[in-house]
Parts: structure tokens; C-alpha cells; sequence
């Protein structure tokens, strides 16, 4: 009986399996620092934080930390980890060292892809991992409707409301049909509806709405937001009982405006939650994951312990797990981070379920790799081999200038810009302009080779030559490729289903650089290092083709998005974000 061997342990009675002697406890419950602590373990929770010397027996494992801090294991309040493009075991093995030992996943990028089935994928490799991952159900699997867009998987209400009953699902993932909220959509209602009668939060995605709007989302039942990019997106978010997630990830770095509404305008940061929502391999590595973030916020003029508490408890509570993860304390998990230097959080060691599991940025235990059913390896399915001809723009006048809309990006931002751009039209087709930034763009369905296809054009990379090409692409996950050569576009798609899915960049009809995502199309086999060089490969490759961007991945892969203002390609075609339907390319 658990409860009985953890009194039994706290008073001595029974021996701690380990003991933590001597370090400075990060108290995040009441915001102090407590130096000389000792935590005692038995089995995977913590039996006492305090003095611990009449716990320990001749088999005791005892671990002197005399100068480290010890924190609760840090916590990912909103990712999805298939955006590392690493499995689950993978990712463990990077995030782990850094002193994150729990996420809250929202899978909805493979569930777009396999349905419930990726799901249940990702959760049971995640079983035996030194890492408490969490399961966000998928609100919105398809993004949209099937008007705007093709998906290779539909989650149901009736399967959101039996997946909130499988274990280590503990709420519902973001809900980023927003319009679909506040126009009253039965199916999305029905979704929410069935997650508070659970007893479970359902996660938000508001992005710009304030004020009527955002009071009305809210009265709906999501209780949390990841999409702030302003300051005053956070603190209207905070005033009406939100719960502001506050991002800093590879794509989108919005903490330094967003964590204003505590540094700057003073506010209680109680329901502030540090998030990554994407996190590169490349940047795991370098920078790190809730470390890094961590550090960000401090940088930020945040208070350091609020800046853990931010990372730990708030997150725990949000979820309302804080009974078993979030902090140190007696009966909790025995979850902890001990690290140098309280401002800039070098991990030094990470114990997890009482058990230390990684030492000086290296994961101690081994993981069993995972494998997957064939099917899943070979998801991208053409109605044909794409050719040249299939990324002919055909203009409607046969000489002369024509407008047309087109998708503007910036680097670092989510939202499109809706440009309307005078484009030139020779012997009846309209080509890639690289003089004033604007190239192509197509869509292809790559799920249920209906042979759909969206052809578009957009400015902002600076892409000059050849043709980039992604089965990443948010959310629905078809194959999207830009270029200015219609050849090399074709190349890449078809080499694209020739591996299975991933990321390629190519250049008079050569590969300049290729990253092989088999799984889904949208994950690799190899380790977080291995991947993280052929990224670095595809950077090269497309500053090779004149794009200025330093990481512009996720720019690619949300033109596909059509949930997020203001335009956007689908293989249905261009999609009118505000309006929330398809429209011609020429006006």
C-alpha cells in the first residue's frame, strides 16, 4: 500500500530507496529558497523534503548535492512533439538531460495523418520512457471543414468523448476551430461539451480575438491560450481567468512581448505558463527545451523562481495534476531537476519516478527503439507521379497584367498578409516573378489519392531558383511545394513519395538536400543529432536557392493552415482565412 510505505518511510519506519542530501530547494509553492534540504524517496514519489537522516539505511542510495539547486521537474504545458520531427523515444532522449521530465502532447499532427490509431502510436511508445507524457485529444482533426481541405483522418465527437477515457489523456487539445465556436458549430460544441462533463480543461487557440470575441470563446469552456503574440493578448486572457501560454518556441518566439503582461503591466503570474509548441532538433541541441525557456524568461526581467514556478506548478494545476507533479513535496511524483545557477539553470542531473536518469546532458537509461506497422511508413499516396505541366499557371487574359492574390509571409510570424499583386501574364500563363518575390506554390493531396490540388503563388522567401518541397504541413499534413521551376517541382513531390514523406530542397533536378520523415511523413528514425544535420543541410540548400529566412520550415509548412488569418493553400485551393472559404487566384 502505497500510502501506508510512504508514512512508514517519512517516520523512519522504512528506509528511502534514494535520498537527495543537501541542496537548495526551489520551493515553488511559496515562492522560496530553502537551503540545506534533504528529499527522501520511496519507490516514485517523494516520502519527505526536510530532513531526511533517519531515513536512510545500509542500502539507501544517497546523492550529496551540496551546491545544486533541486526544482520539480520541468513541464511543456503545450507542444507537439511531432513538430521536432523526432519520435517520442527521441525526443526523450534530447529534452530529458535538459530537466523537462513531463509534456502535455497534442498529437494532432499524426492524428491528421493515421486518426485515433497515431494517437494510440505515440501513447504506448511513451509508456516506458523516463518522460510523463501527457495526451491532449485532438479537438480538430480535420483544422476545417472538407470544403476548405483534405485530411487523412477525422477524429468524431463520439471518439473524442471515448478517447477522454483512456489513460494519460487528460484534456482536449487546442481548439483552434475558433470561428467555428462562435458561430455556434454543433460538432465543435459537442467536443467541448464532453471534456467538461469529463471533469477535464480544454485547451484554446484564440489567436487576435480580444474583448466580446474572446469573452464569448471563453464562456464556451477553453481555458488556456497559446496563440498571444501581444502583450495585451496575455493580460485580457489573464483578466478573464485564462490561462496565458506563453511561447518561445523554434518558429514563433512571443515571450519577449507577450511575458510583458507580468514584467511590465505588474500582473499575478499565477496563470502564466512557460510553452515551446514546436522545438526544432537543432535548437533541443544547441539551446534546449523548457531550460532554454526557462532562461528566456528570466533574460525577460521575470523572477527566477517565478520563472520555474511558471514551468512546474502553474502547469501542473492548469491540468489539475498538481497533486502528483509540480513540486516538491511529500506524495508527489519524484520528479526532480538539480542545476547550477539559479539565473541561467545549467542542469547538472535529472531524476525521474525517483530514479536518476540523466547526468551532464546524457540520458542514463536505453530505450527500446520503437517500431511501426508498415502502413504508417508509406503514407504518402499520389493518384499519379506529379509532372511539370501540373504547376502550369493558367492566366486569365493571354498577354498582359493581371491581380491576383497573393499568400505574403514574414519570417518568424504565423499570420499571412492577404496581398493583392499585379502579376504578368505571357502566352496565356502566369510564372514565377523572382525579381519581386513572388513564386509558386501547390497543395497536393497525399492521403486518399483523390488527386486534388491547390496552385497559388507567394512572396516573402526570397527564393530565387529551383523548388523546395514538405509532407510536413500544418495540420492536414498534404504535400505542399514552392518554387520557381515547374521541373524541379515535380522532382521534388515525386521524390518526396519515393521515401515515404519529409523535407527536400532541389536545384536543376538534382537533390541539394533531403531529410527522410517515414513515419507519418512527418517524423525520422534517427536521433535528434542525426536529424538535426540533414536540417542544417536543407538550410544551406535554401539559402542556395536565395531564401534569406534563418528557419523558414514552419513558414512552409502553415501556408497549408487555413485556421489562421489571412490567406492560405489547401488542395481545395486559396483560402480566404477571414471568410472562411476558398476563392479564385485571380481576381
Amino acid at each position: 500500500m502505497v500510502t501506508k510505505l510512504l508514512v512508514d518511510t517519512a517516520l523512519g519506519r522504512e528506509k528511502a530507496d534514494f535520498v537527495i542530501r543537501n541542496v537548495t530547494h526551489v520551493n515553488v509553492y511559496t515562492g522560496e529558497l530553502l537551503e540545506g534540504v534533504d528529499i527522501a524517496i520511496k519507490g516514485d514519489r517523494i516520502a519527505l523534503v526536510g530532513n531526511a537522516e533517519h531515513t536512510i539505511g545500509n542500502i539507501t542510495q544517497v546523492l550529496d548535492a551540496r551546491g545544486l539547486y533541486a526544482a520539480p521537474g520541468f513541464l511543456d504545458g503545450h507542444v507537439h512533439i511531432e513538430s521536432s520531427m523526432l519520435t517520442v523515444t527521441q525526443f526523450a532522449r534530447v529534452v530529458v538531460p535538459r530537466g523537462t521530465t513531463g509534456v502535455f502532447a497534442d498529437p494532432h499532427e499524426i492524428a491528421n495523418v493515421l486518426g485515433l490509431e497515431g494517437i494510440r502510436l505515440m501513447m504506448d511508445e511513451a509508456r516506458n520512457l523516463p518522460l510523463k507524457v501527457y495526451i491532449c485529444i485532438p479537438s480538430c482533426v480535420p483544422a476545417s471543414t472538407p470544403e476548405l481541405e483534405t485530411a487523412g483522418a477525422a477524429v468524431t465527437a463520439e471518439e473524442v468523448e471515448e478517447a477522454l477515457g483512456w489513460e494519460g489523456v487528460v484534456a482536449l487539445g487546442e481548439v483552434m476551430n475558433y470561428p467555428g465556436v462562435l458561430l455556434g458549430d454543433e460538432e465543435v460544441h459537442r467536443k467541448i461539451q464532453a471534456t467538461l462533463r469529463a471533469g477535464k480543461p480544454v485547451e484554446g487557440h484564440s489567436p487576435g480575438i480580444l474583448n466580446a470575441e474572446l469573452a464569448a470563446y471563453t464562456a464556451a469552456g477553453p481555458s488556456s491560450c497559446h496563440e498571444e503574440t501581444r502583450s495585451v493578448e496575455a493580460v485580457q486572457r489573464l483578466r478573464m481567468g485564462m490561462y496565458a501560454m506563453m511561447r518561445e518556441g523554434s518558429g514563433w518566439r512571443d515571450l519577449h512581448e507577450v511575458v510583458k503582461a507580468v514584467t511590465v503591466e505588474g500582473l499575478n503570474p499565477r496563470r502564466a505558463i512557460l510553452v515551446s509548441d514546436d522545438r526544432h532538433p537543432e535548437d533541443l541541441i544547441r539551446e534546449g527545451h523548457m531550460d532554454y525557456i526557462i532562461r528566456r524568461a528570466i533574460e525577460e526581467g521575470v523572477d527566477p523562481v517565478t520563472a520555474i514556478q511558471m514551468a512546474t506548478l502553474n502547469t501542473a494545476e492548469h491540468y489539475r495534476l498538481d497533486h502528483e507533479i509540480g513540486g516538491i513535496a511529500p506524495g508527489r511524483k519524484a520528479d526532480v531537476v538539480l542545476f547550477e545557477d539559479l539565473r541561467r539553470i545549467r542542469v547538472r542531473m535529472v531524476v525521474s519516478d525517483g530514479m536518476l536518469v540523466a547526468k551532464d546532458g546524457v540520458l542514463m537509461v536505453r530505450p527500446a527503439q520503437p517500431t511501426y506497422p508498415e502502413h504508417v511508413r508509406k503514407s504518402v499516396r499520389l493518384k499519379r507521379p506529379a509532372t511539370p505541366e501540373d504547376f502550369t499557371i493558367k492566366a486569365p487574359v493571354e498577354e498582359g497584367t493581371v491581380k491576383a492574390h497573393v499568400i505574403g509571409v514574414e519570417e518568424g510570424k504565423a499570420v499571412t498578409k492577404h496581398l493583392i499583386v499585379d502579376v504578368k501574364a505571357e502566352g496565356g500563363v502566369v510564372d514565377a516573378d523572382v525579381d519581386r518575390d513572388v513564386i509558386k506554390v501547390a497543395v497536393l493531396e497525399r492521403h486518399k489519392r483523390t488527386g486534388n490540388m491547390g496552385l497559388g503563388l507567394v512572396r516573402g522567401f526570397g527564393i530565387r531558383c529551383g523548388a523546395v518541397a514538405s509532407t510536413v504541413a500544418h495540420d492536414s499534413h498534404n504535400l505542399i511545394v514552392m518554387g520557381v521551376d515547374s521541373r524541379d517541382m515535380a522532382y521534388a513531390v515525386n521524390r518526396l513519395a519515393e521515401v515515404g514523406g519529409g523535407m527536400i530542397a532541389v536545384k536543376s533536378g538534382e537533390t541539394l538536400a533531403l531529410l527522410e520523415l517515414p513515419i507519418a511523413g512527418l517524423m525520422s528514425e534517427e536521433n535528434a543529432e542525426a536529424v538535426s544535420q540533414k536540417v542544417e543541410k536543407l538550410q544551406q540548400a535554401w539559402r542556395k536557392l536565395g531564401c534569406t529566412m534563418k528557419s523558414p520550415f514552419m513558414n512552409l509548412s502553415l501556408l497549408a493552415l487555413p485556421v489562421i488569418p489571412e490567406i492560405r493553400i489547401t488542395d481545395k485551393g486559396i483560402v480566404d482565412v477571414k471568410k472562411f472559404k476558398t476563392i479564385n487566384l485571380f481576381l
